[in-house]
């Protein structure tokens, strides 16, 4: 008679049990395979403990036999639950604490209580002819009938039905994955449902018992080909060596046993050596085999992923070749969305004057990206921080496992940013920004490997990046220099153009007033009264030219005293003396009518001790970037009643006088009040666009050359407050 039973519990056993420590010891990280690897423990301790009760000699010996083997059962439909819950990303954590304190109480009661759930134990099978006798639990105990009416029948029947659902919506790889984990789970369970069947008195041998043992052979297969769990090289290095190291063993053995005959006539009494030296050399030769055959094994499990990779890994070397940012990064996106086949890659940059990571660019099938975060965003945080990849999965579980509130806001964001990993792109210690990556077409995740790669790419394109964003800077830096060349040469000229144009003027004074001249001295008497009128007019207009002419004077000796460079020594200077000079060259620049001046200091101040050609700069930039702030607060938000004012205030602090210069201008934004003394920086947004140099070489001059102080304070939307201190002449 054969004990099908007991064999079939074995084999469960053995499979369950390798299973369950493979998965555990190469995927413990991992929520997901440590579940399913309890769960594989849970069926081995159930065919371990079946086994036994089948082989046992009397009923005490298989009833604490049916206990052990009951502490796996109980186990295993709140385990297969919350893994396919766990799986398919349903969040039901008050549900799974329900039915695991339910099933602690089964437990207790198996172990405790007997007569409550293990019940008897009664002999079944006495007279068949094929199958072995064994001691089966009838009739069973109260807690027994509910455990497998709710949980093994119920709950694994609730559990199966959200995971068909979740087939039905299921794509790709996640579909078969789906399918093969149902094949196993409803193999399992069938044919460990017959063993149930003595329990109720039904005499019916359980046969499909063995089919519990295919469950761990189904899921290997579906983690092999569809990798149902990331444990795919290590299952296959684990068969490779068991396969290597059973012919080591079991050949010599083999031959021992099935050529012992022809071994001793061929050899006489030293036969025995013949296997020992096969097992010697296979012994030896076994590494090297082992080896050989898991290097073949991973290149072709791991041949698209090794693809890609040095794809990736020869494209990363070339890309600080390309000096054209955008073509770089659109480079970058495309080559990884062509060679990793994933749905979508983004790339978003640092932004110095935003303070915010901007979207740069993106290839994407449909998707609404984000077009910025802030460098204070809990993603941009935590990347800056960890410096390595985020793995939206790893997020989740961790979510799932700890309900941080760190993970939540990492999960949102990206889960907003349709990531499936965040890559930081890192120069040394300046972190440049990150790399969004979208899921594999495929629907494989992403490997330690993968990680490595793109980790290097992130590198190597920060490296491109820097050096294409240093290039454009640099041509930019060097056009606004070329500008300010062309604007020194203009005031270098300034001497020479001042002369020639005086010279203009004086001959168009001359040629006016010497035209009145005669047309006094001309007797008109006799002329009609039009050719009378058209002379006065003639008169008029050209004591007309010669006003304009003298103003033009004006203004040239302005700007040619603008331009020069002054004597470098410092002496003592009034305010009203540096602003008299300041309004003297604005007013040709600024429409003075359109605002109001004040000067609300006292005449009496003490005097500055400085370079009036400095101050008369600096105060210059003040006016002149106010006025354009009150022309932005005007043409922005149209406000009725609304008029310029620029106030100029001064008051003596110690060795010191403090000046203000404030208007209620349009203000600065609160983002760029700390880059406004950077050279090239610029907030005017109009056609006066400036160079950005203006406040940078102001501070300079207040700072370095006066050994003074500058100071800003804004409101956006109100105005902006230029606070100086400028030492008192003594």
């Amino acid at each position: 008679m054969i004990d099908l039973y007991g064999i079939s519990n074995m084999l469960t056993a053995v499979t369950c049990l390798a299973i369950a420590i493979l998965v555990y010891v190469k995927g413990a990280k991992n929520k997901i395979n440590r579940i399913w690897s309890i769960f594989a423990l849970g069926v081995a301790i159930y065919g371990f403990g079946g086994f036994k009760a089948s082989t046992a000699k009397d009923p005490s010996a298989a009833f604490f036999w049916w206990q052990i083997a009951y502490i796996g059962v109980i186990m295993l439909p709140v385990l297969i639950t919350h893994f396919i819950y766990s799986f398919l990303g349903i969040n039901r954590p008050h549900f799974i604490k329900v039915i695991y304190f339910l099933n602690f109480i089964m437990l207790a009661s198996d172990i405790f209580c007997k007569d409550l759930f293990v019940g008897h134990v009664s002999l079944f099978f006495v007279n068949s002819k094929w199958f072995k006798p064994a001691y089966f639990i009838y009739p069973p105990g109260p807690l027994h009938i509910i455990h497998t009416l709710l949980f093994y029948f119920g709950l694994i029947t609730l559990a199966h039905i959200d995971l068909i659902k979740g087939y039905r919506q299921a794509t790709s790889l996640k579909r078969h994955q789906i399918k093969y984990f149902l094949f196993a789970t409803i193999s399992g369970f069938t044919g460990g449902g017959t063993s149930y069947l003595p329990c109720f008195g039904i005499s019916l041998y359980p046969v499909f018992n063995i089919a519990v043992a295919f469950c761990p052979l189904i899921i290997a297969y579906a983690i092999l080909k569809y990798r149902l769990m990331d444990i795919t090289v290590a299952i296959t290095r684990t068969g490779i060596f068991v396969a290597v190291y059973t012919l080591v063993l079991g050949l010599p053995f083999a031959v021992a046993v099935w050529l012992k005959s022809w071994l001793i006539q061929a050899f006489g009494a030293g036969w025995w050596m013949s296997p020992l030296v096969l097992m010697a050399v296979l012994a030896t030769a076994g590494p090297f085999i082992y080896i050989y055959i898991s290097r073949r094994a991973e290149e072709r499990l791991l041949k698209e992923q090794r693809r890609y990779q040095n794809t990736l890994k020869q494209a990363s070397l070339g890309m600080t070749r390309i000096r054209n940012l955008r073509r770089l990064l659109d480079l970058i996106t495309h080559i990884i969305t062509k060679t990793v086949r994933i749905s979508y890659a983004a790339i978003y940059l640092y932004d110095k004057q935003a303070d915010k990571y901007v979207l740069q660019v993106s290839r994407d099938k449909g998707r609404i990206s984000i077009p910025n975060l802030n460098s204070d965003n809990p993603l941009v945080a935590w990347i800056m921080v960890k410096r390595e990849p985020l793995v939206y999965e790893e997020v989740k579980r961790q979510l799932e496992d700890t309900n941080d509130a760190t993970y939540r806001h990492l999960e949102e964001n990206m889960r907003l940013l349709n990531a499936s990993v965040v890559i930081p792109s890192l120069l040394e210690d300046k972190f440049l920004g990150f790399i969004v990556l979208g899921d594999k077409l495929s629907g494989q995740i992403y490997t330690p490997d993968d990680l490595n790669v793109f980790q290097v790419l992130a590198s190597q394109a920060a490296l491109a990046i820097e050096n294409a964003q240093f290039y454009e800077e640099t041509q930019k830096m060097q056009e606004q220099i070329a500008q300010a060349e062309k604007m020194a040469t203009i005031g270098t000229m300034a001497d020479g153009l001042s002369h020639q144009i005086n010279n203009r003027f004086y001959a168009l004074s001359l040629i006016a007033g010497d035209t009145i001249d005669t047309i006094k001295v001309t007797d008109t008497s006799k002329c009609t009264p039009e050719v009378k009128e058209m002379l006065d007019s003639i008169n008029h207009a050209l004591g007309r030219i010669q006003t304009n002419v003298m103003q033009g004077g004006e203004v040239v000796k302005g700007i040619l005293k603008y331009t020069r460079k002054g004597d470098e020594s410092f002496g003592a200077l009034t305010l009203d003396q540096i602003l008299d000079g300041t309004l003297e060259m604005v007013q040709y620049k600024v429409k003075l009518s359109e605002i109001d001046l004040m000067r609300d200091y006292p005449k009496d101040i003490p005097r500055i001790k400085g370079n009036l050609v400095q101050l008369q700069e600096a105060f210059f930039n003040f006016i002149d970037n106010a006025y354009d702030a009150i022309v932005e607060r005007r043409t922005t938000l149209k406000e009725d009643g609304y008029r310029g004012k620029i106030t100029v205030s001064a008051q003596q602090k110690d060795s010191a006088l403090g000046i203000v210069v404030e208007d209620n201008g349009m203000g600065i934004k609160d983002d760029n009040l700390n880059k406004i003394f950077t050279p090239f920086f610029t907030t005017k947004t109009s056609a006066r666009r400036g160079t950005g140099l203006g406040l940078y070489v102001i501070r300079r001059i207040i700072t370095d050359t006066h050994k003074g102080k500058i100071a800003l304070e804004s409101s956006y939307g109100f105005g902006t407050r230029f606070i100086l201190e400028l030492p008192i002449a003594k």
